[in-house]
């Protein structure tokens, strides 16, 4: 058996066995709606997403429309995942299906409009770590530095400045020993523009500034080029395959808190749901605070959320990233969201 053949069992295992955990979708009675924003000329329920979605909402629609007899959707899929942030913000969407969190410079015109950010439901996850695949966005070292990885917290206090807990700013604070423990880390990573650098830093650093000495770089290959040039540094990196780069660099496994394992991006701990910086597929919905979500939203991420839906999910084998379904626990988590 082939490496690439037992990796795809592998897939294919994982996922049928999560999908097993989940309710199949039973459909309650949704009216069809009249009156939204969102319908087209004729009708229809008008979906827009992006390219790298379109797949994934021509299955889900297929199965909703199955279920829910006199509805009709329509999907419009192009562009990059800025479109389908559009599309809940100017509201001729009903929902936001996205392959990654949203940016802080796409909600600002949410916010500017609704007063409220958009929820975010996390459906599944994106990518993980195999030959001929990019990684999963993650913390990079110089192949011959010698420490074994890094706490979510210990990562906040290297790339950021400002965190109650103080910067760590040389090797030694991470428990490197002799000649690496008064050394300064170099940091390297992508721009701090309000796209993917800026959400992470929201998201998983506290919203702390970077440090001073974060140097920004234009691709993950200029990012892992001065990693590979430089023994002391460490990196930032989103979706990345340094497989191509053929550099000598290593990812860091992490953990989200010091009483647990580090974990790395295998398709294994990126089910399981273990790896602290896993990029989640996500259906953005707009609802107000103290109001109910949209009964046609609120069905189709029932749909997502249960067996069927997740199936669909697993079923995406993209070739350079693809999509995972969700844990069951996380699951739950995810429907209790959508409200009563």
């Amino acid at each position: 058996m082939t490496r690439a053949v037992h990796l795809v069992l592998l897939f294919s295992l994982a996922a049928n066995a999560q999908a097993d955990e989940l309710p199949a979708y039973q459909p309650r009675p949704v009216p069809v709606p009249i009156d939204a924003a969102y319908l087209a000329s004729d009708g229809s329920v008008l979906i827009i997403g992006s390219e790298a979605t379109g797949s994934l909402l021509k299955n889900f629609n297929e199965l909703f429309v199955k279920m829910h007899r006199g509805f009709k959707l329509l999907l419009q899929a192009r562009g990059l995942p800025a479109v389908a942030a559009y599309g809940i913000i100017t509201g001729i969407s009903p929902f936001a299906l996205i392959d990654r969190e949203i940016w802080p410079l796409e909600t600002r015109p949410f916010r500017q409009i609704y007063g409220y950010e958009p929820i975010g439901i996390r459906i599944g996850y994106v990518g993980y770590s195999a030959p001929g695949r990019a990684n999963p966005p993650g913390i990079y070292v110089n192949a011959r530095n010698p420490i074994r990885g890094l706490t979510i917290d210990q990562v906040a206090r290297v790339f950021t400045t400002g965190a109650g807990s103080g910067d760590i700013t040389v090797w030694g604070q991470l428990g490197l020993p002799g000649e690496w423990s008064k050394r300064v880390i170099h940091l390297y990573g992508p721009r701090d523009d309000g796209s993917w650098p800026s959400a992470i830093r929201h998201a998983k650093m506290g919203g702390f500034p970077f440090a001073r000495g974060y140097e920004p770089q234009s691709s993950c290959a200029q990012i892992i080029q001065a990693l590979a040039d430089d023994l002391y540094g460490m990196a930032l990196a989103g979706f990345c395959d340094i497989g191509s780069l053929q550099v000598p660099v290593k990812m860091l496994p992490l953990a989200e808190k010091e009483s647990q394992s580090f974990v790395g991006t295998s398709l294994a701990d990126i089910s399981a749901g273990a790896y602290p910086l896993a990029a989640y597929l996500m259906f953005y919905v707009n609802r107000a605070p103290g109001k109910p979500l949209d009964p046609f939203v609120k069905e189709y991420a029932r749909m997502i959320l249960s067996r069927d839906g997740q199936a669909i999910i697993a079923a995406q084998k993209d070739p350079t990233r693809g999509y995972l379904p969700l844990p069951a626990p996380e699951v739950a988590n995810e429907l209790n969201k959508l409200g009563p």
